[in-house]
């Protein structure tokens, strides 16, 4: 028998959804069927499965351990034999060098409470999986979680902590993530409903002056994962995209500016910039290849100079009620005070 004390991690869900969690590879049908016959009780009591769980309420899992270990997707053991050795071996060398990468990857953390953590990301981190064989920042996270203590492996069957803002591979800076199932909700709705501001720091082709409020359609082609800016409609499926700047500071054909991202579509702020003929610096998709080729041989920069460097949070209510109105920033990587040297001081 096991028995699973609902926290706040777990509240607010409706119990088959939770037990679809633990006990991931089990038919729907198993689950209720167990409910049923009382193998699966809510505090003592018969359930139905679409009881909301609160916390302090417990369920309880009148199964062997065998059944639980096989719904949990928990793989046994291969038996020792010459035949699968070397593939062992080599499965455990891939196992072991991705638990070092992981271990040996030190977070830059901004910001950390029991409910969010905000993450300065590096270039060249996936925000999360690609391919299931990834090793991204959702990895590191939960490895700094446990090891903190924050976490354990026994809440992890239930919870998972995740990134609310994803940023592309190459670019870098603030990343939100949920560490409660509280945090990751709020954060999430804040996010989708544009009431948390997001400004990006970029360095572009050009010399620019003043600010400009960008408007415009975005198309994604999904086969090539590259967008295209139109000032209309072309499909059904295209969507409208604002993006704001305002001009830091320009030198020698280079400009850094401040974007405020207004919609948050895939490759939003580098296509639009490229768009209206100032693309990023370093970008390999939407970027003057020529420039490109000239500072990668000159600071050897490799991908795109787009930073997320301040995030603002609306006023609210609720648990979260205590981030109101503050404001984080990221410091920007170092290969910007590299390329934009000269002009350092006039950076605010």
């Amino acid at each position: 028998m096991r028995a699973i004390k609902i926290t706040e991690n777990e509240a607010g869900q409706r119990l088959d959804k939770l037990l679809g969690k633990y006990l991931r590879e089990a038919p729907a049908s198993f689950l209720y069927k167990m409910m049923r016959k009382k193998n699966i009780t809510l505090n003592g009591k018969k359930a139905q499965g679409k009881e909301l769980l609160c916390v302090g309420d417990e369920v309880k899992l009148f199964l062997s351990e065998d059944t639980i270990v096989k719904f949990q997707g928990v793989q046994a053991q291969p038996l020792k034999s010459p035949v699968n050795k070397s593939l062992k071996n080599a499965s455990l060398r891939a196992e072991n060098a991705a638990e070092t990468e992981k271990k040996h990857c030190r977070l830059n953390i901004i910001y950390e409470d029991q409910h969010i953590v905000l993450i300065n990301k590096p270039a060249g981190m996936l925000s999360q999986k690609a391919k299931p064989q990834d090793v991204s920042l959702v990895e590191y996270l939960t490895e700094y979680l446990l090891e903190n203590g924050s976490l354990t492996q026994e809440a992890l069957q239930l919870f998972h902590p995740a990134v609310c803002n994803r940023l592309d591979r190459n670019t870098s800076g603030l990343v939100i993530a949920g560490k409660s199932l509280v945090g990751l909700q709020t954060m999430s709705l804040l996010l989708k409903e544009r009431l948390v501001r997001k400004y990006y720091r970029c360095i572009v082709k050009g010399t620019m002056a003043g600010e400009q409020h960008l408007k415009g359609y975005l198309t994604k082609d999904t086969a090539s994962n590259r967008v295209t800016i139109s000032q209309t409609p072309r499909t059904e499926e295209d969507k409208p995209i604002e993006t704001q700047y305002r001009v830091i500071s320009s030198v020698h054909g280079l400009t850094m500016l401040e974007v405020h991202l207004i919609t948050g579509r895939s490759h939003q702020i580098r296509a639009h910039l490229a768009s209206i003929g100032h693309p990023i610096l370093g970008d390999a998709k939407y970027g003057d290849e020529t420039l490109n080729r000239l500072y990668r041989k000159k600071y050897n920069l490799y991908g795109q100079l787009l930073h997320a460097f301040r995030l603002e949070f609306p006023e609210m209510d609720g648990a979260l009620g205590y981030l109101s109105g503050q404001v984080f920033s990221a410091e920007l990587p170092a290969v910007y005070d590299i390329v934009y040297r000269k002009q350092r001081s006039n950076f605010s």
